[in-house]
């Protein structure tokens, strides 16, 4: 294959990728779904042991009378190194919680609000409690307006568990205990002591419940925020749309989807930085259930144990566990490892590349902390890959300089055949043969280095590592496009560019797009320019159109693609060299200067 068809499909490849991260930024608003006129009204819920919705209806049933009264209900605080909020003792709801390693902004230092109560937009908690069996009713378990009692000052930290309790003046005694580790790990203790003289029955149930959409929803293709969830080893990924279109359950009203899990599992809602997810014990069977209210607008997750039968007398505790916070990948991974929470780690949304994706970070995330900076890190991963691929590479440029020794007598053949296509193609192809070049091999690299591309972008984009990741100078946050700008002289005067977000800062590039185009500009001029006009406009005006286009991508992307482009710069000049064919980079720079345009030359 020569230099100019190689070119020609370099560049479809990565016009194609820059289209899908062009969509990425910028996609098309998706329509509302429309109102589902089927919906019924809630029905009661029957036996614990059979009902899918089993723990979940009183729950959303009690909303509106909630959104009253849930403001000036007592708190317990919760206060570790990570984590600060409170559990509100209506309820028992984990509702309130901040993250406090990580701000909103680079430049604002309020930390993320991850939880929030009943009452403010984007109210996002988590609930337990139990659901009646036969014999019980909803009276006699608590429910989402049940007011906890807890020992005066308690506050929950990583050392000091909580305990709830409430009496339901029935003979049960219900007890709530809550602890947290040192970073996001809650674990839910529920025990329910019977002293009613008779056997009950009824079911250990959590709830994730979410009032809408998030507000920060960024609905690109290239991450999964919704609903995401393990069962028996089958990942599931739901979008908002997907929970929204689910069937609707006749008995409640909600459009829901039901899992029997056998053994391991979890389920939750993930963001595009954070999580907050139900865990079972390890081999605990249990219901996994994702549904939407649509006339409430409450999209829930439910994690539903199997039920248990209290003779008169008898205890019965289950402990299950509530991820909520940042999805960290050493943290996530330590769960999975230590915790045994199967595929834990697949939480974070790896894509299709995952068999790219995963290896890659891991590595980023070694070198990150050998190293201590994300960004030199990046391009130490971009030598690891350059010394992974540079057997292909070498024998792609091997394969080129080859056929920069055969074009003179290519040249003679295509004068020989003339017009005579057919015969012209043969003896070409003998030429090859006899001299063991094969034309393919310069789009082996090609090849790889698209997945390659592809993968680094999901990884820089999806990963918490990467947000406010620093560089040096500027360059503060690796997965936000380049701050600096032409307009300020990229950060010499005394103001800001343009917007990341804004059209301008597409025209008004920073310092790092602009030295990727120079950088693909100089791996052009490592052969001469191609003979065919059109092909000369295509390429003399591809690293520009990619500086531009490219200038809107994360920055960190863009420090790869720089150093990839240096490197490949490097080797093709060498291996070049090494099999006897100079590259003329200065005088293929001054006869692209000196040539005229087409119209002048007529």
């Amino acid at each position: 294959m020569d230099d100019q068809n190689k070119n020609l499909i370099l560049a479809t490849a990565l016009s194609f990728l820059v289209i899908l991260g062009w969509y990425s930024f910028f996609p098309p608003p998706e329509p509302a779904p429309a109102p589902d006129a089927s919906v019924a009204e809630t029905a009661p819920v029957g036996d614990a042991a059979s009902s899918p919705n089993v723990g979940t209806t009183e729950a959303i049933a009690s909303q509106s009378t909630e959104e009253t009264s849930a403001s000036d209900a007592p708190r317990l605080n919760i206060e570790t190194n990570r984590l600060s909020g409170s559990i509100s003792l209506q309820g028992g709801r984990i509702d309130d919680l901040a993250l406090k390693d990580y701000r909103v902004t680079i430049d604002d230092p309020e930390i993320v609000q991850f939880l929030k109560p009943v009452g403010q937009p984007g109210a996002y908690y988590a609930l337990y409690g139990w659901a009646p069996g036969a014999g019980l009713g909803f009276d006699d378990v608590p429910s989402a307006n049940t007011l906890w009692s807890a020992p005066a000052g308690a506050t929950l930290t990583h050392e000091t568990p909580v305990t709830l309790t409430w009496d339901n003046g029935k003979g049960l005694t219900f007890r709530r205990t809550v602890s947290v580790d040192e970073n996001y790990m809650f674990s839910i203790t529920q025990s329910v002591s019977n002293a009613t003289g008779e056997t009950v029955a009824l079911a250990p149930y959590g709830t994730l419940a979410r009032h809408g959409e998030p507000a920060d929803l960024k609905n690109f293709f290239i991450l999964h925020e919704g609903v995401v969830g393990m069962a028996d080893g089958e990942l599931a990924e739901l979008d908002y749309s997907d929970v929204a279109d689910f069937d609707v359950d006749p008995r409640d009203g909600s459009r829901a989807q039901v899992k029997q899990v056998a053994g391991d599992g979890w389920i939750g809602f993930t963001d595009h930085y954070w999580m907050s997810t139900l865990v079972p014990a390890p081999g605990q069977a249990f219901r996994s259930i994702a549904k939407y209210d649509e006339r409430r607008d409450i999209y829930q997750t439910d994690v539903v144990l199997p039920t248990m039968t209290l003779a008169a007398g008898e205890t019965s505790e289950v402990t299950t566990q509530l991820f909520s916070g940042a999805k960290e990948w050493a943290t996530i991974r330590t769960y999975e490892k230590q915790g045994g929470i199967a595929g834990f780690l697949d939480s974070i949304d790896w894509g299709w590349f995952f068999f790219l994706t995963k290896p890659m970070f891991a590595v980023l995330h070694w070198l990150n902390a050998l190293i201590g900076n994300m960004g030199w890190a990046i391009i130490a991963l971009t030598v690891l890959i350059k010394i992974i691929v540079f057997p292909l590479a070498y024998k792609s440029y091997a394969s080129m300089a080859k056929m920069k020794e055969l074009q003179p007598e290519m040249e003679k053949l295509k004068e020989r055949a003339g017009d005579d296509r057919q015969k012209q193609q043969k003896e070409i192809m003998e030429l090859y043969k006899r001299e063991k070049v094969n034309p393919a091999a310069g789009c082996l690299p090609i090849l790889i280095q698209i997945p390659i591309f592809f993968s680094l972008y999901k990884v820089i984009f999806v990963t918490l590592e990467l947000r406010h990741a620093p560089f040096f100078g500027p360059f503060q946050d690796l997965s936000a496009p380049d701050p600096t700008s032409i307009m300020n002289l990229f950060g010499l005067l005394p103001f800001d560019g343009p917007a990341p977000e804004s059209i301008m800062a597409l025209v008004f590039i920073g310092i790092l797009p602009l030295l990727l185009g120079i950088s693909m500009w100089l791996q052009q001029k490592l052969n001469p320019a191609p003979t065919d006009p059109t092909q000369q406009m295509i390429f003399a005006w591809m690293p520009w159109v990619f500086m531009f286009m490219l200038g809107g991508f994360a920055s960190g992307l863009v420090v790869y693609w720089i150093a990839n482009n240096t490197i490949t710069f490097s080797q093709q000049y060498l291996i070049m060299r090494s099999h006897g064919y100079k590259p003329d980079v200065f005088g293929n720079i001054k006869a692209s200067v000196k040539r005229k345009p087409k119209a002048d030359e007529k």
